[in-house]
């Protein structure tokens, strides 16, 4: 065995992309049902979780660059699932909201994706689970 192999397995960054695209095999099933990217699918969730947001704080909490976001959000609007409307604070920015239609697709995959993430929590167990947010989350600086 190199010594390579041995540092990637104690590698952070390397570590949590395995763990993420372990995390991402089923939800990733359950996303080509629905005809939606990953990226797309954050978005409606963001937009049903936080409500009308400007679309700089939407690219940062759906973890997009912003320039995706706006390419992307383009098509999200032809297909009814977003809107978006000047802020009648400042006419220059943006607002973001799911529509009616959106919803409806976060409604109809509900329970497979509360099926799957319980999957992830009963295979860690409550407690690891609970300490497993919480690590991240302090990762974050949150």
């Amino acid at each position: 065995m190199s010594t390579n192999s041995r540092n990637t397995r104690q590698s952070l960054p390397i570590a949590l992309l395995r763990a993420r695209e372990r995390v991402m095999v089923p939800v990733r099933g359950m996303l080509a049902k629905t005809g939606l990217t990953e990226q797309k699918w954050r978005v409606l969730r963001v937009l049903d979780e936080v409500g009308e947001v400007e679309l700089s704080r939407l690219a940062q909490e759906a973890c997009l660059m912003l320039p995706s976001l706006t390419r992307m959000f383009k098509q999200m609007e032809e297909d009814g699932l977003v809107s978006r409307r000047s802020d009648p604070v400042d006419g220059r920015r943006s607002l973001a909201a799911i529509t009616g239609d959106g919803r409806e697709i976060l409604t109809v995959y509900a329970q497979e994706s509360q099926d799957i993430l319980a999957s992830f929590r009963k295979r860690l167990g409550e407690e690891k689970h609970k300490q497993l947010l919480e690590l991240l989350d302090e990762l974050q600086g949150s």
